[in-house]
Order: structure tokens, then C-alpha cells, then sequence
């Protein structure tokens, strides 16, 4: 008999700068809100390649990738099944265009965030917003689980 496995799905997600603001898309499908650019990294792509991909597809910008931020993984943090996801930080020019399943897509500084974020983007925002601020990834993120 077989073994059948139930893995986590691999996602991306962007913070897209431009100038001072971020990029955020309002979802045209559930689960509805505002939300970082991304999606599902597809079979026998990187995820460097599927972030610059959803980000042309969400938004109509080119995007250059300049960090890996950090992987979040709690496993209710989309609530249609269990993702993992892995954040890049990425600059861009030009206005964003809603496409693909977004239904807008728009600029925001951190003091202007919309209030109906879709999935963990509140938490994963507001850490960008911290690391910006001078905040070290140790002081944000903590240390790696000790073994047991």
C-alpha cells in the first residue's frame, strides 16, 4: 500500500516598493481583503521566478527582487488549507494595475493601511514596517527552535 502524504503548499509573497509606499491588491476571490502580491509557486519553478511572475501578474510591474525577508508558516495562516510562504522585498516603478484575480490594485504608505488585510499580510507588514524601523531580524523574527 502506498503511503499518502498531506504537505503544506508553497507560496510567495511580495512587499513591492515603490518610492516610500507598498503595493497591496484587493482579492477579486475568497478569502476577500487587501493582500501582498503573490501565489502558488508552480511545479519545476523557483521561487525567485514565481514572485517576479506574480507581481507582472498581479500588478503589471516589473519588479527586481532585493531581499528575502523571512518564510511564515503557521499553519492557519490561509484559511483554505495549510500554505507556507516565503516574503521578498522588491522595488518597482510606475502605478500598479490590477490583473490576474486581483480586482484593485494601489499604493499605501504605513500610515494609510487598509483595515481588511487578507490572510497573515497584518502581521507580515507590520514586521517589514519593524525591520525598516532598524529592527533586526533576530530582535523580529527570534531564534530558531532549539531541538529538543
Amino acid at each position: 500500500m502506498e503511503k499518502k502524504y498531506r504537505n503544506p503548499l508553497v507560496t510567495v509573497d511580495l512587499i513591492v516598493k515603490i518610492e516610500d509606499k507598498i503595493v497591496l491588491i484587493k482579492r477579486a476571490k475568497p478569502p476577500y481583503g487587501w493582500a501582498l502580491p503573490g501565489g502558488f509557486v508552480d511545479y519545476g519553478e523557483s521561487l525567485e521566478s514565481a514572485a517576479v511572475r506574480e507581481a507582472l501578474e498581479e500588478t503589471k510591474l516589473g519588479v527586481v527582487l532585493k531581499e528575502q525577508f523571512h518564510t511564515y508558516s503557521e499553519p492557519d495562516r490561509d484559511p483554505r488549507q495549510h500554505t507556507v510562504t516565503t516574503v521578498y522585498i522588491a522595488e518597482a516603478k510606475g502605478f500598479p494595475k490590477a490583473g490576474d484575480d486581483a480586482g484593485e490594485a494601489e499604493l499605501f504608505s504605513r500610515d494609510k493601511l487598509p483595515g481588511n488585510l487578507a490572510f497573515d499580510h497584518g502581521k507580515i507588514i507590520n514586521d517589514y514596517f519593524r525591520y525598516c524601523s532598524g529592527e533586526s531580524k533576530k530582535d523580529i523574527f527570534g531564534l530558531p527552535l532549539e531541538q529538543p
